[in-house]
């Protein structure tokens, strides 16, 4: 989230608007596998893939080659009219990755753009019924999630940060449950089962309060990624939650559009929950970053009602189903596959996982380690018996990725893990391709990076 900045700071020439108007990132000039180059000459260490987006790294020459191809074929052309060759190929692979529990897909360009066709394909979902449920307008999602950046994403999710400055305008229709934090939700001697018969009483509830029969969908990631800092949920949690939804008719969405297409060590993040969904999101590792691309996977129960209904998704954009984008995430996923990729990934994040906890488990300020594959997040507290979150105005999370950038990695660090505003963790994402040598010095330089920032909080 965007830090304020002391109003005396001269803001920079720059017909941009950057993420931070009062600042002008280094210039990325290159990359090659694990590494950016800037322009200074820094060799960087992507060690968060950008936002847990570029699973092959950078300068792949299949991919670009693959890219290079199709802009000779044709680079765009309106899906109202045509359809090409890529997209379809592309959704057969996708299709196929799912066994077939998920028959079709939808290609767009960002996650947000995901998040809103999911939300309103089953919205028409409801409409489309054999006996329509037109008073199906509700979602219930997750504190403190995240979905998303425009303003039906951005209203679906419960990341207080992110939502504050547009409350007024995002819709009224979510209501939101507690998330499977085990860190900070689960009581002392409650055991896995109980603590999933408490949520799902506590889903079960909302649904009862807002009427059951006015809920379209339950939205949730497997693995929290932005909002939390990948927190994944206790055995039973996704089935028991599945089985509310379906107690009352209502659809199951999982967004993996940071936790999915092989992050957590198996193509679809659902498969390690023993559960599939109604619609799923994917994107960020989808095209790895070599060009935007996002999609939703689609389960046959829902395309088997359109198919008998009216048959149209009263939805599109302009750039769905671009050629470029489907050819660069079917050649990545394309080596994911041929390459055993995600064998890496399982292997990889084993190694990331025993080398924090080594490295930082007894750090009196890191209070959890968590994660799964390659996606690992660190919580870090001010005081580790009690939990305390440092303070909001220590803007920890700011820090450390600014001094992360000062030592050639990147921390994707974010404020807000206990209630969307206090609390501080880091998130560490790299490519599939990663190797121990490189997640030695991602671990080694982010304890550096602790200690560096910690000891100046201490010290102001």
């Amino acid at each position: 989230m965007p830090t304020k900045v002391p109003p005396e700071r001269p803001s920079p020439r720059s017909a941009l608007l950057h993420r931070d108007s009062h600042f002008i990132p280094k210039k990325a000039v290159g990359g090659q596998g694990c590494y950016i180059f800037l322009e200074d000459g820094t060799k960087f260490l992507d060690s968060t893939g950008g936002a847990a987006v570029s699973c092959l790294g950078h300068g792949n020459k299949q991919v670009q080659a693959a890219i290079q191809k199709q802009a000779d074929q044709i680079s765009y052309c309106h899906t109202a009219f045509f359809g090409t060759d890529v997209s379809e190929e592309l959704a057969q692979f996708l299709v196929d990755s799912t066994g077939g529990k998920l028959s079709k897909v939808f290609i767009v360009s960002s996650g947000s753009e995901a998040v809103e066709a999911a939300l309103k394909l089953a919205r028409q979902y409801f409409l489309e019924l054999p006996a329509p449920q037109p008073q199906r307008t509700r979602f219930i999602s997750r504190l403190p999630s995240y979905h998303g950046t425009t303003l039906g994403a951005l209203g679906v999710g419960g990341h207080v940060l992110r939502r504050e400055p547009f409350e007024p305008l995002l819709p009224v229709t979510t209501s939101h449950v507690s998330p499977c934090f085990a860190y900070r939700g689960k009581s002392d001697g409650e055991s896995d089962a109980d603590y999933v018969s408490r949520l799902a009483v506590e889903l079960d509830e909302e649904f009862q309060r807002v009427g059951p029969e006015n809920v379209c969908a339950f939205i949730a990631e497997p693995v929290v990624g932005a909002a939390l800092g990948c927190v994944p949920a206790v055995p039973g949690y996704f089935p028991a939650m599945k089985a509310v939804c379906e107690k009352y008719g209502a659809l199951f969405i999982l967004d993996e559009i940071m936790s999915g297409m092989g992050r957590c060590g198996t193509l679809h993040a659902w498969e390690q929950e023993n559960v599939v969904p109604d619609i799923q999101t994917i994107g960020k590792g989808l095209g790895g970053g070599y060009a935007p691309v996002s999609g939703i996977l689609i389960n046959d129960s829902i395309v088997q009602v359109l198919d008998k209904g009216t048959g149209v998704f009263r939805h599109g954009q302009t750039y769905q189903g671009h050629p470029i984008s489907c050819a660069a995430a079917l050649a990545v996923q394309k080596i994911v596959h041929e390459q055993g990729l995600l064998a890496n990934v399982r292997a990889m994040g084993a190694y990331l996982e025993s080398h924090l906890r080594e490295r930082l488990g007894d750090h009196p300020h890191v209070g959890d380690i968590r994660g799964k594959g390659l996606f690992w997040g660190l919580e870090l507290v001010k005081d580790k018996r009690s939990k305390e979150p440092f303070e909001t105005k220590d803007r920890l999370a700011f820090l450390i990725q600014e001094k992360g950038l000062q030592h050639g990695v990147s921390l994707y660090s974010s404020p807000g893990t206990v209630d969307g505003i206090r609390g501080d963790h880091v998130i560490i994402a790299p490519p599939f391709i990663v190797s121990k040598e490189e997640i030695d010095i991602i671990v080694d330089t982010t304890a550096v990076v602790l200690e560096e920032v910690l000891a100046g909080l201490a010290s102001s």
